[in-house]
């Protein structure tokens, strides 16, 4: 076969027409009819190619768009379709497992719980009676901090005429060492300034407050910080405001002077059957001693309960805190927060966490010019009152 006809329709395409330096055939000057190769054979012409527009070609445009193994889209003429708007109200986005209206009724009624708790002692002793129980002259600094707690039996601790101290406490809480319970007999004959010797308790009905404080840090060396003295004969309604004490007796307890009159066993006190516990000396072999003994249980016990968490019942705390803002008088530069720290001091020593103990006496008997009077051990009391003054109780425990 002669392959110069087919050379003959490529010489267009490769410039071999003999027309050098002319334009080859292009979509603005296409070859002549005459000079194809389907003029010469008697075939119809192709259609001229679309001349190609200018400028940068979109993507998934252009040659070789929509091929196969392109990775491009198809090219289409058609404009794309978009979604039809949202029709109706949006769907709202609601929060995961519901009741979110119940969580905020929670943490408002939560939040009014703490309020009450905080504001109810806050203003019911803001209210209550404050005393001016610390004097002027003072015994030195000591490390620690030392509440003198006096029980009275006057009904109204806002006066003081004619009244005495039925209990005497120091709660010491030191430095190193577990807090200290320590009943001072009211009994105890000691120096009161500018008085001469007497029963301690004495020290109330001659001046007051301040000079019972002046009393205490005379003959114990230690710094009083802090003052809290309750009337004894209203003590009941503080005790019914706790849900009451629980005590065991090894024996009956019958005395007609303090009225009680209690059964052998475990039992659960009310107020009135704990102040005449509390209070029974007489028939008790160890006296005031004996006595002394059973306030710091009952002291210790109330603390345990008013700070335990079915006191945190709503009206068993209004009820408790309505009582103390009646009963309890403080010294005015107690302050709140002392009160609680008061209030653990106490319970602690109801328990193995704490000490209980009594001045070390000589003589629970001792005939003096005030009466029957309790004698202290001078050089043992000396000595618990010096490491005391120190911020220790590590040592307390052979003075128990």
């Amino acid at each position: 076969m002669n392959d110069a006809p087919r050379r003959d329709d490529l010489d267009w395409l490769y410039r071999r027409d003999g027309q050098d330096g002319q334009n080859p055939p292009s979509a603005q000057n296409p070859p002549s009819a005459q000079n194809t190769p389907y003029a010469r054979d008697g075939r119809n012409a192709p259609e001229a190619p679309r001349a190609r527009p200018q400028g940068p070609v979109p993507s998934g445009y252009g040659p070789g768009a929509g091929r196969a193994g392109s990775g491009q889209p198809p090219v289409s003429d058609q404009p794309p379709v978009l979604p039809p708007p949202p029709t109706g109200r949006p769907v709202p986005h609601r929060r995961r497992g519901g009741g979110s209206g119940f969580g905020r009724v929670l943490v408002t009624l939560v939040a009014l719980y703490l309020a009450f708790l905080v504001a109810t002692p806050v203003d019911l002793l803001g209210r209550g009676g404050t005393l001016d129980a610390l004097p002027a002259q003072r015994a030195a600094d000591t490390p620690g901090r030392v509440v003198l707690l006096a029980g009275t039996d006057s009904r109204d601790s806002s006066t003081n005429s004619g009244s005495r101290t039925d209990t005497i406490m120091l709660l010491v809480m030191p430095t190193s060492g577990k807090p200290a319970l320590i009943s001072i007999p009211r009994d105890s004959y000691v120096t009161i300034p500018g008085h001469g010797k007497n029963k301690i308790n004495a020290a109330y009905a001659f001046g007051g407050p301040q000079l019972l404080v002046r009393t205490v840090e005379a003959n114990t060396g230690l710094r009083v910080d802090d003052y809290l003295e309750i009337g004894m004969t209203a003590f009941p309604r503080l005790v019914n405001s706790a849900g009451g004490v629980s005590v065991c007796l090894d024996k009956p307890m019958v005395d007609k002077d303090s009225h009680a009159n209690l059964p052998a066993g475990c039992q659960t006190l009310d107020g009135d059957q704990a102040l005449a516990y509390s209070r029974m000396r007489k028939s008790d072999p160890q006296g005031d001693i004996g006595r002394a003994k059973r306030q710091r249980e009952i002291v210790g016990k109330v603390a345990d309960r008013i700070t335990s968490p079915a006191m945190l019942l709503p009206w068993r705390y209004w009820q408790f805190w309505s009582a103390a803002t009646d009963l309890v008088h403080r010294d005015h530069n107690t302050s709140m927060l002392e009160l609680a720290r008061i209030g653990l001091g106490l319970r602690q020593t109801s328990g193995s966490s704490g000490l209980t103990l009594v001045v070390p006496l000589s003589n629970t008997n001792a005939q003096t010019p005030a009466g029957s009077s309790v004698l202290w051990d001078e050089a043992k009391a000396r000595a618990m009152f010096a490491q005391l003054a120190k911020g220790s109780t590590s040592g307390l425990q052979q003075y128990r």
